[in-house]
């Protein structure tokens, strides 16, 4: 029976090709079934898979190696991706993460060797996943929580959805040696989310910050310590967060350093006057509780027995600049 040329040409027309038995015992052109060979070689590279690096294909695994697993993905020849491409994290054994028969998506890491075969990874898709995930954090001001695996001189190192971070030693708020916070799970905020740069800053002391100014507000009184005194003023830690005194937030009266009035472990009370939550600063005052322009140099224990009657009053001046009534605060004559 003749074979009539088709119009329209499908895998169909490959598998008839090839099982269509020869007559005569010979071989038969390819003319003999309707199309030609420049047109056969068309068909063929119309069902021929073609990957680029950077591509995302579906494949299945069906084979572990110790160094790393085979992946079907379709190709001419099965695709390898090496042991420490198979996760964003650590992984020993590729059984721990894979087995024989899933089925999941790969990223291609090169072309073709000379062998026809294709380099695979999860690792980046994951990676990507988790610059994405960190990025909508940062954005939402999440504050997310992260243990601690190792320190060095400049700070702590610690992983966010499989990514390493860095907690500058000026943003840890803990009165332990960096050294004994290794395993130690901190609460942490956003500084830097840069994927091109692979930067995550992270830090610990705007969490707590944040944490505590929930439960403060700006006039209030509280109790703290003097943890550090530099040329511009004293750090008071209360309650486990930093406020920073200003030299020149401590006396109505000029003092050349912090020194002339404060030492480091003194207990006082102070005032907040301002709560910066963005950056994670407090800022305190013990001038604006002196009964009396000076009384921080001369007589500080009256300033701390005093310190809620004059708060009141500094609050009410708040208030009523609010209300669009200037007023001065009123010392003791």
């Amino acid at each position: 029976m003749e074979v009539a040329p088709l119009e329209e040409h499908d895998e169909s027309v490959v598998v008839a090709a090839e099982e269509r038995p020869q007559s005569g015992g010979g071989s038969r052109d390819l003319n003999d079934v309707g199309f030609t060979m420049e047109e056969f070689t068309a068909l063929l590279s119309q069902y021929d898979y073609h990957f680029n690096p950077g591509d995302v294909v579906s494949g299945t695994v069906f084979n572990l190696e110790p160094k790393g697993s085979l992946i079907d993905i379709g190709a001419k020849t099965a695709a390898f991706m090496p042991l420490q491409e198979a996760s964003i994290n650590r992984v020993e054994d590729l059984a721990d993460v894979l087995q024989p028969g899933d089925v999941r998506e790969f990223f291609i890491l090169s072309e073709e060797n000379e062998d026809g075969q294709l380099m695979l990874s999860i690792r980046r898709i994951e990676y990507q996943m988790a610059w994405e995930r960190v990025r909508q954090l940062q954005k939402e001001d999440a504050t997310i929580y992260s243990e601690v695996f190792a320190t060095n001189r400049g700070g702590a190192l610690v992983r966010v959805e499989g990514l390493r971070g860095f907690i500058p030693g000026s943003h840890i708020s803990t009165r332990k040696p960096k050294e004994e916070l290794v395993e130690e799970v901190l609460p942490l905020k956003f500084l830097e989310v840069d994927e091109e740069r692979n930067r995550l800053v992270l830090s610990h002391r705007r969490a707590l910050v944040e944490r505590k100014m929930n439960r403060l507000e700006v006039g209030e009184v509280v109790v703290g310590n003097v943890r550090g005194i530099k040329p511009y003023g004293a750090f008071i830690d209360i309650g486990g967060v930093s406020g920073l005194l200003h030299i020149s937030e401590i006396s109505h009266e000029h003092i050349e350093t912090s020194h002339a009035v404060l030492n480091v472990g003194d207990q006082l009370k102070v005032m907040i006057i301002d709560l910066d939550a963005e950056r994670g600063r407090i800022s305190l005052s013990t001038k604006a509780l002196e009964p009396e322009p000076g009384d921080m140099l001369t007589n500080p224990q009256k300033v701390f027995d005093r310190a809620e009657e004059m708060a009141a009053l500094y609050k009410q001046m708040l208030e009523e600049q609010v209300e669009g009534e200037p007023v001065e605060m009123a010392y003791e004559s």
